[in-house]
């Protein structure tokens, strides 16, 4: 439907009173109900359902229970017309803007006091002298629905609130506190009537501080509060780029003055006022929605808000007020539905919100800072890719030193609070930008390549600078080793800020995989995390923990590597050891470590605890941990050994082991091109043994028949290199070259999908090579098994 008239937005109350948006469609109204879009709202027009018209554009009504629904119209003219129908239904003068409340049964009894021929209570006559009668009357109505409705009827004919506003400037002239008094009761009241229509009169412009003033006298106050005072003289409006729409000032001092009356003058509602005023924060709501579209489409006032903001000739006093009106703006754009908030949003990025955030957020006023990181949590919770975009395109034009990320992550470091309330802020936004989870592949598929790759280029040694330099000086003990120094200085608002880096490596530890792996193992950062084992403050020690936690909870058997390497296990068992028999949460924190490793069967880990900790673990009984770890060990130990001898003994056919073996290599994973690069830089034992992880892959050199087999599912290729023709000394001193990496062996049967690694092979010159296929892998085995027992070859291949 193309009927603009009928283009609506559909609004529903949440449990904090809040409007929330469930989208847009147009309306149309049927016998007695009305349809939005396909399937949006159907609402059947109730006759005893309470309707409300607002402000020209807007029906609000109540559902079920406390279940308020809203339709803000595009034009006045769809909101008449679907307001007449709605009055039809129920027999309703669409004159007025209100209709009939339901009854409950509470009401019944009292239905029939009131003739239905009724539309008005009586009012007393407005006068200084019939004030208490007033006030009694508008304090009774408030519990029951049909009467607060008749006697909103009544307040909106014959200007009776403007009146009463009138006797409240002639008490004040004669200081009758008893009729300020009862004024204030009346007009507490009058709000808590909860009608659209009343505060339209209310917080008009000549009448919204006669207002104020009458709830300046709360009988509960020996002295009257001095609410105009503030809104006149102290609440300066300030224009940071002058306003010439003077409907839009308007507005904006309006909502401005009832958002004060809400949330500072009237008293915290008790339960049974709780939803008397949600027709208030309704008021408010659209109010600022109207505020944020007319803002937006003054291309004008926008572009010269930003001018002024990025100028480097504005002064500092004129750049806070700047900074200020963009962070309130940015506020009251979360009013938007979201379609809007979108254009909203791209609006302030073409207009330059970010690189004004790099200058604004180097500042050194404090206000600024603040103000600026609440602009820069509502860009990056409104579109991360948005943030990330603009970042990768800063290195093309300037230093690191001045880069976005690195100017967040800078004031994140020098956060002057204490308690570094505004970098536990800065922290979220960070980890929001670096997670994987939240860059669409749909929209750019090289979205999390590229922005990893620059954020560990640029911007990770910034983030990891606090915590290198404050573990970074040796000590030279007496007996003249050397270890490096805790923490320095170990002060609480130092640890704090090292536990933040922490959590948010430990999350790039979780997410990134390659990328911090390659930056632990260059930086050796562990070792250099592993320090703060040593502060006095147990929350760091713990966060240290975690760290490491990560790192073994992944299984990769590179980091098991470089732990094994550098010996990382030393700082976690002293600082076990040292904490003694204390059973708390550093002590807990340690054993799941090891528990863990003992559960999941960690081979190397386990082996490497146990040949160089055990004796020192030893006595620690009260758990069964370190003595699971013993009996793995041996375990595995004694499997080795039985192996070994079952091979040596006979070439009887494939035990269940061996079968077993065979079965679950067919369900490894293909490894990434990284591994490779990896295992080259840890491999102590390449010259002897390699494997895949699709199929195994064993060679072995002899000095005396230079043999190389290949085994790879059920073919086995034979490669013959020169010395097996020219002897022993044809192998050209172990100087030839080995086969090229771009020719890798390939068996009928492989497919792409396979990557068989390719492998240096030993320093010999094939001239030959055979292929046998057989039906198994088994056979394959065996058939290797029958050469070692007929004597082809000297020494036994490395199988297993």
């Amino acid at each position: 439907m193309s009927d603009t008239r009928r283009r609506v937005k559909v609004y529903t109350l949440n449990e904090d009173r809040q409007w929330d948006d469930r989208g847009t469609g147009h309306v149309s109204s049927t016998n007695s109900v009305f349809l939005l879009g396909s399937l949006l709202l159907e609402s059947k027009i109730s006759p005893n359902t309470a309707y409300q018209k607002q402000q020209d554009t807007l029906i609000v009504w109540s559902e079920a229970d406390n279940y308020d629904l809203a339709l803000s119209f595009q034009e006045k003219a769809g909101c008449d017309e679907i307001w007449e129908r709605i009055c039809q239904v129920q027999g309703k003068d669409p004159a007025l803007d209100i209709t009939q409340d339901p009854i409950d049964e509470s009401e019944e009894d009292h239905f029939e006091e009131i003739p239905e021929t009724s539309h008005l209570v009586e009012l007393p006559p407005c006068e200084l002298g019939r004030l208490e009668e007033i006030a009694d009357l508008v304090t009774s109505v408030l519990s029951s629905p049909i009467r607060r409705e008749k006697l909103a009827l009544a307040l909106m004919s014959e200007g009776y609130i403007k009146k009463l506003l009138g006797l409240f400037r002639v008490c004040e002239d004669l200081d009758n506190r008893e009729g300020l008094h009862h004024l204030y009761e009346v007009v507490r009241g009058v709000l808590f009537l909860n009608k659209a229509a009343l505060f339209e009169v209310m917080f008009s412009d000549d009448c919204i501080m006669d207002v104020v003033g009458c709830l300046e006298y709360d009988p509960a106050l020996v002295q009257p509060k001095r609410h105009r005072e503030f809104l006149t003289k102290t609440a300066k409006f300030k224009e940071v780029i002058p306003i010439t729409d003077s409907e839009l000032r308007q507005k904006i001092h309006q909502t401005y003055r009832v958002q004060y009356i809400q949330d500072i003058i009237l008293p915290t509602p008790s339960v049974f006022e709780e939803n008397f005023l949600s027709t208030l924060t309704s008021f408010i709501f659209f109010n600022k929605v109207e505020i944020v579209s007319m803002l937006q489409e003054d291309e004008k006032f926008l572009t010269e808000v930003f001018a002024q903001l990025t100028d480097e000739a504005t002064d500092d006093s004129k750049r806070r007020e700047l900074v200020n009106f963009v962070k309130e703006f940015c506020a009251f754009s979360q009013t938007l539905q979201p379609q809007n908030r979108d254009a909203f949003f791209k609006t302030l990025a073409n207009l330059g919100i970010l690189p004004a955030l790099e200058i604004v957020m180097g500042m050194n006023d404090l206000q600024v800072r603040a103000a600026a990181t609440d602009i820069f949590s509502y860009l990056v919770e409104f579109s991360p890719s948005m943030v990330r975009e603009f970042v990768m395109q800063e290195p093309q034009q300037t230093d690191d030193d001045v880069l976005l990320i690195n100017v967040v992550i800078k004031q994140m470091i020098c956060d002057s609070d204490p308690e570094l309330g505004g970098a536990v802020q800065l922290m979220g936004l960070l980890r929001t930008l670096i997670d994987p989870e939240n860059m669409l592949a749909s929209t750019n598929k090289t979205e999390k390549t590229e922005f990893l790759s620059f954020f560990y280029k640029y911007c990770m040694h910034v983030l990891t600078a606090p915590l290198l330099a404050n573990t970074a000086h040796d000590k030279t003990t007496k007996d003249g080793s050397t270890k490096i120094n805790p923490v320095c200085p170990d002060n609480f608002q130092t640890a704090q800020l090292l536990a933040l880096i922490l959590e948010l490596l430990t999350f790039c530890v979780e997410h990134h995989t390659y990328h911090i792996k390659t930056y632990i193992m260059n930086k050796d950062l562990l070792r250099r995390v592993l320090v703060l084992m040593n502060s006095k403050h147990t929350f760091l020690a713990l966060c240290a923990l975690r760290f490491m936690r990560r790192i073994i909870g992944l299984k990769d058997e590179y980091y098991n590597r470089y732990i094994i390497k550098g010996n990382l296990f030393e700082p976690v068992i002293n600082a076990l050891l040292d904490n003694g028999t204390r059973y708390n949460l550093l002590n807990s924190a340690i054993i799941e470590l090891f528990e863990f490793i003992k559960v999941e069967d960690i081979k190397s880990l386990i082996a490497h605890i146990v040949d160089n900790f055990y004796k020192a673990l030893e006595p620690i009984e009260y758990v069964q941990t370190f003595k699971g770890l013993k009996g793995r060990y041996e375990q595995e130990k004694d499997r080795q050994s039985q192996r070994l001898n079952r091979y040596r003994r006979d070439a009887r056919s494939l035990d269940e082991d061996e079968e077993m073996w065979f079965n679950d290599d067919e369900d490894d994973e293909d490894g990434e091109s990284t591994e490779k690069r990896m295992e080259d830089d840890f491999s102590d034992s390449y010259g002897k043994f390699m494997e895949t992880k699709k199929g195994k892959l064993h060679w072995q050199k002899y000095p005396e028949e230079p043999f190389l087999f290949f085994v790879d599912c059920n073919f086995i290729s034979i490669f013959i290199s020169a010395g097996a023709a020219n002897g022993a000394n044809g192998a050209n001193n172990g100087k030839a070259a080995a086969i090229p990496p771009a020719s890798p062996v390939v068996t009928p049967n492989s497919s792409p999908s396979s990557s068989v690694k390719t492998v240096a092979l030993p320093p010999t010159c094939v001239v030959k090579v055979m292929l046998l296929k057989m039906s198994t892998r088994s056979h394959c085995y065996l058939l290797l098994k029958g050469f070692l027992f007929l004597s082809i070859l000297p020494l036994s291949p490395l199988l297993l």
